[in-house]
């Protein structure tokens, strides 16, 4: 018998979940998210780790309460599971192309806000997390031209020129993002759809979605965050309240 079921638990697809193994759970009139990381590309600390993280930052930016962790169980055949609280409001994604200028202006400089904060939670070294204690297991990726040599494979149709215009950008970026040499806590999928917003005071209800968190670039979130919403309104809330509350010039902040 299913375990939940049997426990007096209704789940149901989370609207949104996009890994499709995230669900809204009701029992006893409460409901809660649960996260089952069941798919083997999980980190096997994965429940533990994305615990730990909401905890580090909660007080910081908003993020749901962490009700449970469960360890995966071989004997049972239970996955791990991450038990939340559920958090009312709308994904920015929906929210956005309701709003006016100056709502936009509004929540861009909320999620900057966010940012900015995770970019000022310092760690020792880049890397990824290791366990549930946030031990960082450094990672050497190799730059970005080395990441585009490596996946050149995928364009085999470019041309040649056109190969070494992007391995001159990707150089040219890799330059730029040297000039910082310290590390922070990063979100690394901050975007509108891993925001919940709230529709009538335009705040920031709750960032989710922390799968793909490690210790990083202190301008990763804001470049997620420009990366494919580029509207002049919402780039001036992001921009200029990162900008403001880490005292970055912002044609500094947009060049990174």
């Amino acid at each position: 018998m299913d375990p939940f079921l049997a426990a007096g638990v209704s789940l149901a697809p989370l609207e949104g979940g996009w890994s499709g193994e995230t669900f809204l759970a009701e029992a006893g009139g409460e409901r809660t998210v649960v996260r089952i990381f069941a798919d083997p590309r999980h980190h096997p600390a994965a429940a533990e780790i994305g615990g730990a993280v909401l905890r580090l930052v909660r007080g910081l930016v908003p993020v749901p309460q962490v009700k449970e962790v469960r360890r995966a169980s071989a004997e049972s055949g239970m996955p791990a599971l991450l038990i939340t609280e559920f958090v009312p409001g709308v994904r920015g994604d929906l929210l956005l192309p309701t709003l006016d200028d100056d709502g936009l202006e509004v929540i861009g400089a909320e999620a900057g806000r966010v940012a900015a904060t995770l970019a000022g939670m310092p760690t020792l070294r880049p890397g990824v997390w290791a366990d549930g204690d946030l031990r960082i297991e450094p990672r050497e990726l190799g730059g970005l031209a080395v990441w585009v040599e490596q996946h050149l494979a995928e364009l085999p149709t470019w041309p040649a020129e056109d190969v070494d215009r992007m391995l001159a950008v990707a150089e040219s970026a890799q330059e730029l993002l040297d000039t910082v040499d310290r590390s922070c806590v990063v979100h690394s999928d901050l975007n509108p759809k891993n925001l919940l917003l709230d529709p009538d005071t335009l705040t920031v209800a709750a960032v989710v979605d922390w799968e793909f968190s490690h210790s990083g670039h202190p301008f990763t979130d804001l470049g997620n965050l420009l990366r494919f919403d580029r509207l002049p309104a919402w780039v001036d809330g992001v921009v200029g309240a990162w900008c403001e509350a880490r005292g970055v010039d912002r044609d500094d902040a947009v060049a990174l």
